[in-house]
């Protein structure tokens, strides 16, 4: 078998750290040098500083204490940008067609490897296998890693390791097993001496005919699957720098040089950037390692450290993230032995929490399931408001969303623009996603930043206009609560878009067309107990001058959109769904929130369906098609 990887696109990636006058670049060789000191004559802020290696690079940057950013480019992971069409390298498994085994039968058998000590042809391949317990060590006080290796294949090659000291992993090579052309199977391309391959794999029909890819789960492929059946994403190259360096300036200012993504004329390949690059794109700020790397490669490289992954436990608690105290407090009344809850400030935080295996579940909403998705996570259990489908297993929960305005208030479709507006929170299904799609959709340059006067957005830049109408916890000025996406706010959520309409703080609320209904005629809380379902119409591009009765939803809304769900990691699926399947047969409370609303789940909820589509078809392609908007436009961040 054959451990390789070929590249889509590559995209230097640029990771923002704060302000400074001047930047030091950290270059790695003369030739580096030589292009950074070309940039620098049209860019005088740019300094450049020769430093040995990666290794010296890194360390000048950790040590210097004075004001000038000090960076450079490393080869790191690969984060999900602001266009969905960027893609990372992918390192494959390729096996002959005729081969009867799977990725989970590979000892004894022969591999070969580009190169020793690469991402695609030692460090993804060997951490991934070592990290999922096919290959057996136990870390470095055991024995070296490459022993490991050598025991476990019956023969390979490896160019660049040591022949030496590992015969056994030279024993396939057609040369002297180093990394030069004295070595056949040396370099990117598959080791074959019958074939010279490149890149682009899935370009030639007789190896889309004659090979196919090994898979995690034990399933094979086809070589043009490979986005769905490969070891891990091979990293692009980012800049990286101190938390309190400020790479913007410099970065637009490159960004503009003909000669960035040039190396020809400095006598190199890939000088300070890749060659093959396209362009600069910018991380969110919250951003780390682990993030950037993405849970596969991340294990990897901790796996060829430390060894094998202990097996999970089997009594193992379920960690269920929640966001702010209140939900911190209804998770610990619950009292279900089995679970334990861990609390974040955010649900991007609780995204970051899963991700990390430091929690494993929460519900959210659409627009979030997107977002965790493009994180690698899935939605395994929907929230059902009907109890009729809750007994019979019948059709799956979705919910219309609606814009909501005071009757007599004459705010209609049409005369929207300017006004104050009440969202649930940032990149929220109903509250952001889906009315940017409704009022910006087919207007260039539209944002609901600037489409209304000033609003409150929860989770939005404090700064922006988006803030400005928030309340935070309700207490005097200075409140650390105003406008965070969490129940700290007072108009988060559902229940907050709506109360910032009742309260005449906003002129039209985002929400679910179940929301008029539940917090009016004193079924709500206190700030609610006056409130009558008479006083709130809805407005909607179908009858765009006119408004229409709370009730009338189905035929004034703005999109139906799927229910809320619990999202988890693929490998916490099975757990997951049990715990939540014997909790809502032994729990009277889980659907139930006192103080506030629709803590943990939405109060309406009756049971929990188990969901076994993949993300694409629980979402909807059109649904998809209409959130993805909003990146485009740059209104949120597609990544956490």
């Amino acid at each position: 078998w054959i451990i390789n990887y070929y590249c889509v696109i590559f995209f230097a990636v640029v990771a923002l750290p704060s302000a400074s006058a001047q930047v030091k670049w950290c270059v790695k060789s003369q030739n580096e040098l030589n292009k950074c000191q070309h940039l620098a004559t049209k860019l005088p802020e740019l300094r450049c500083h020769l430093k040995s290696s990666v290794i010296e690079c890194m360390t000048s940057i950790k040590v210097i204490k004075h004001a000038y950013s000090f960076f450079f480019s490393l080869t790191l992971g690969c984060f999900f940008f602001s266009s969905s069409s960027q893609e990372c390298c992918y390192a494959v498994a390729v096996v002959k067609s005729d081969a009867n085994f799977n990725i989970n039968d590979l000892q004894g058998k022969s591999s070969c490897h580009c190169v020793y000590q690469s991402p695609g042809g030692w460090n993804i391949p060997i951490g991934r296998l070592v990290a999922q317990n096919k290959i057996p060590w136990d870390g470095p006080d055991d024995m070296p890693l490459e022993k490991a290796v050598s025991q476990f294949f019956s023969s390979s090659c490896i160019p660049g390791i040591s022949k030496a000291l590992y015969p056994n992993l030279c024993q396939a090579c057609q040369g002297d097993c180093s990394r030069s052309q004295n070595e056949k199977s040396y370099g990117d391309g598959i080791p074959l001496s019958s074939l010279h391959m490149n890149n682009n794999i899935t370009h030639l029909p007789l190896f889309r005919q004659n090979y196919q890819l090994l898979c995690m789960d034990g399933s094979r492929k086809n070589v043009e699957n490979y986005k769905d059946c490969y070891l891990a994403k091979e990293p692009a190259r980012a800049v990286i720098g101190r938390m309190d360096a400020d790479s913007q300036p410099i970065i637009k200012a490159l960004s503009q040089d003909p000669d960035l993504f040039s190396s020809d004329a400095f006598g190199g390949k890939d000088l300070m950037f890749s060659d093959s690059a396209s362009g600069l794109v910018e991380l969110s700020k919250s951003t780390d390692s682990f993030l950037y790397l993405k849970e596969d490669y991340y294990e990897a490289i901790r796996a060829l450290r430390a060894g094998n992954t202990p097996a999970p436990s089997q009594d193992r608690k379920i960690e269920w993230c929640t966001v702010g105290h209140a939900e911190q407090q209804k998770c610990d009344n619950l009292q279900i032995p089995s679970l334990e809850c861990r609390r974040a400030s955010s649900v991007e935080e609780c995204i970051k929490k899963i991700m990390r295996k430091e929690a494993d579940a929460l519900a959210v909403d659409g627009g979030q399931v997107y977002i965790a998705g493009k994180c690698g996570l899935v939605p395994v259990m929907v929230e059902q408001n009907d109890q009729q489908n809750c007994e019979t297993g019948g059709e799956a929960a979705s919910y219309y969303v609606v814009a909501v305005v005071r009757k007599g208030s004459g705010v209609t479709w049409n005369s929207l623009q300017g006004r104050k507006s009440c969202h649930t929170g940032l990149n929220r299904n109903a509250g952001w996603k889906v009315p940017d799609s409704a009022i910006c959709g087919q207007k260039p340059g539209c944002t609901l930043y600037n489409f209304f006067s000033k609003g409150c957005a929860p989770g939005a830049d404090p700064q922006s206009n988006m803030c400005e109408l928030c309340k935070g916890s309700g207490k005097a000025v200075g409140d650390e609560s105003k406008c965070k996406a969490s129940s700290g706010e007072i108009y988060y959520g559902y229940d907050g878009a709506f109360r910032c309409l009742a309260e005449k703080t906003g002129e039209v609320a985002f929400i679910k067309h179940t929301i008029v209904g539940d917090y009016t005629e004193g079924k709500g809380p206190d700030w609610a107990k006056d409130l009558k379902s008479g006083d709130f119409e809805l407005i909607c591009p179908e009858s765009p001058d006119t408004s229409v009765k709370h009730s009338d939803f189905e035929n004034c809304n703005l999109a139906k959109v799927p229910a809320h769900a619990v999202i988890t990691r693929e490998d916490a699926r099975n757990d997951v769904v049990n715990f939540l399947k014997q909790a809502q047969v032994n729990s009277d409370k889980l659907f139930k929130s006192e103080g506030e609303r629709n803590l943990l789940f939405s109060d309406s909820t009756k049971c929990l369906q188990e969901n076994t589509q993949p993300l694409k078809e629980f979402l909807t392609q059109k649904y998809i098609d209409m959130i993805e908007r909003t990146y485009v436009t740059g209104q949120g961040e597609p990544g956490i």
